[in-house]
């Protein structure tokens, strides 16, 4: 697949930002779901978005064992092959349990697992058995800890 440049024009277009009370309350909204769907042995993060949600829910539902699988497909500018950059360990695979085109690649690596999201997208949504909010695939979806706070000037004024 070649890579595909994004201007920050074009990730901003419809940009979802989300601060971190926003976050947390779709994290524990998350929760109720998957408690309602475990037990679970383990959660399974996929780095780097996949690590916060993945500490409050385990937080949540009294899990010990998160294991990280690391998929690089993308910078802040371009889409690009996908590269696995750490498996999951052995130990985590035989619990059995776990947590677009990442997504298809894990899955493949656990298709027993029961797959969740906070924030899923019409690409990758097939593959999540719970999430809590979709967005449109042309959403760039901005984390809290992606951003820092500044002043945004009114709509009046010309701010998208």
């Amino acid at each position: 697949m070649a890579d595909k440049t994004l201007t920050a024009e074009e990730r901003a277009g419809r940009a979802f930002p989300v601060s971190w009370d926003q976050f947390h309350r779709d994290c524990r909204a998350l929760t109720w779901r998957l408690n309602d769907a475990g037990p679970f042995a383990a959660i399974i993060a996929i780095t780097r978005g996949g690590l916060v949600p993945a500490a409050i829910v385990a937080r949540e539902l009294g899990i010990r064992v998160i294991d990280t699988v690391g998929i690089a497909s993308y910078d802040h500018t371009r889409q690009g092959e996908l590269n696995i950059l750490k498996a999951i360990s052995e130990d985590t695979l035989k619990l059995g349990s776990g947590t677009g085109k990442t997504a298809q690649l894990v899955r493949e690596m656990l298709p027993d697992a029961h797959f969740a999201t906070v924030y899923a997208k019409p690409k990758g949504r097939p593959l999540v058995d719970t999430f809590i909010t979709e967005v449109s695939q042309d959403t760039w979806i901005f984390f809290p800890w992606d951003t820092a706070l500044s002043f945004a000037p009114p709509l009046r004024d010309g701010a998208a």
